[in-house]
């Protein structure tokens, strides 16, 4: 990377990434739109460290940053400062492949970076009902023909193969909307994760749920499932009652009850929970929940709030930098003192990291305090 005098906090510069969005050709920058995540967004590398951010919606027009090439290199501006290079992945070699049956390999599973990700089941049973929640678009996708509403382990399996050889993979990531039934899609996803480790032998994170019968975990684990992930959102309440009426019933303490039961099975480091913020979250409440769950074991990825197209949020915008910056200042310590960081989860969201900035912070306060800041170009 080419380099002048000066430099950039990269934590801050992805903060304000992830807050702001980028404006860029959607055609040429790796991503995707509408769906689970992580949608419409773009997702590149800088100074190693993966990052997805928004690169569409309407306020994206008041973002001061823009992606585009400069010579032979792409080049981060903002406004007409050049701010960095990145370092974008090529398209994936799988896309281009499809099953005997003729279904595209991309509709099947998609790599995000280095990490194949599929959501297994695309509906929800709270889907278009007043239990929906507000910030998902797990059906849009579907709605668009983007997908297939049920992967089966033997496509997946397929198509994970080919992206370890292909196109370098190192991981599983598998999810799905809340289906009928005390296990909540737990052993489905199992099934699949026993199809993809005989077949490529990558790291499996199942994420769904809590389940009813906490007997699943075991289950799962002897299938292949390596790490899981229960997604409680927020740890505010009456936020969680608000965007997400069908968890709120299991609740907030329900949710670090399954946590408990997970971490015995899985270990500590193994178990994951989103936390969005830029939901109107008390963020007191969410630095609490985040210790608590660090006490237990378990790693909250921490993440902004990304309107999803086609999601009851679509019209809301992420939260801005500062306040992000601040919750990440005052969790990612925690983390990292109580053992726990994102270089040691096995597969999924954390494990990829791109789309939380904690991971830029863990490297400061964990484990390699000495890469702080990224290099600035020239201005031109």
């Amino acid at each position: 990377m080419a380099t002048t005098e000066g430099s950039l906090d990269l934590r801050r510069l992805i903060v304000e990434l992830q807050s702001h969005g980028v404006r860029v050709e959607p055609s040429e920058v790796e991503g995707r739109k509408g769906g689970a995540g992580p949608t419409d967004s773009g997702m590149v590398y800088l100074d190693g460290i993966p990052v997805t951010f928004p690169f569409t919606g309407d306020y994206l027009t008041d973002s001061p940053f823009s992606l585009r090439r400069d010579g032979g290199a792409w080049v981060l501006f903002r406004g007409d400062e050049r701010v960095t290079t990145a370092d974008l992945p090529p398209r994936p070699r799988i896309y281009d492949l499809e099953t005997e049956d003729g279904i595209p390999y991309w509709q099947i599973a998609l790599l995000h970076l280095d990490s194949l990700a599929s959501t297994v089941v695309q509906t929800c049973v709270h889907w278009g009902t007043p239990d929906q929640c507000t910030f998902c678009g797990i059906e849009v996708s579907l709605e668009a023909g983007a997908t297939i509403a049920v992967k089966k382990p033997e496509q997946l399996a397929e198509v994970a193969r080919a992206a370890k050889e292909l196109d370098g993979a190192v991981d599983v990531t598998l999810t799905t909307g809340t289906t009928h039934g005390p296990d909540k899609g737990a052993r489905y996803l199992g099934k699949c994760a026993a199809a993809i480790r005989e077949a490529s032998g990558l790291p499996v994170q199942a994420q769904f749920e809590p389940p009813d019968d906490y007997s699943v975990f075991e289950e799962i684990k002897e299938r292949g499932v390596t790490t899981v992930g229960m997604h409680v959102e927020t740890f505010d309440q009456e936020v969680l009652e608000r965007v997400g009426p069908a968890k709120a019933r299991t609740g907030v303490e329900g949710y670090f009850r399954a946590w408990e039961a997970a971490v015995a099975v899985f270990g500590r480091g193994q178990v994951t929970t989103y936390v969005i913020l830029g939901m109107g979250e008390d963020p007191e409440a969410t630095v609490e929940g985040c210790r608590r769950a660090v006490d237990m074991g378990v790693y909250p990825f921490v993440v902004p709030l990304r309107p999803v197209a086609g999601s009851l949020m679509e019209d809301e915008l992420p939260p801005p930098p500062d306040y992000v910056e601040s919750l990440y200042r005052q969790i990612t310590p925690y983390v990292v003192a109580n053992g726990l960081g994102s270089w040691d989860v096995n597969a999924g969201c954390a494990r990829c990291r791109a789309c939380s900035g904690m991971s830029a912070f863990e490297v400061v306060e964990g484990r390699d305090a000495g890469r702080r800041s990224l290099p600035i170009l020239g201005v031109s």
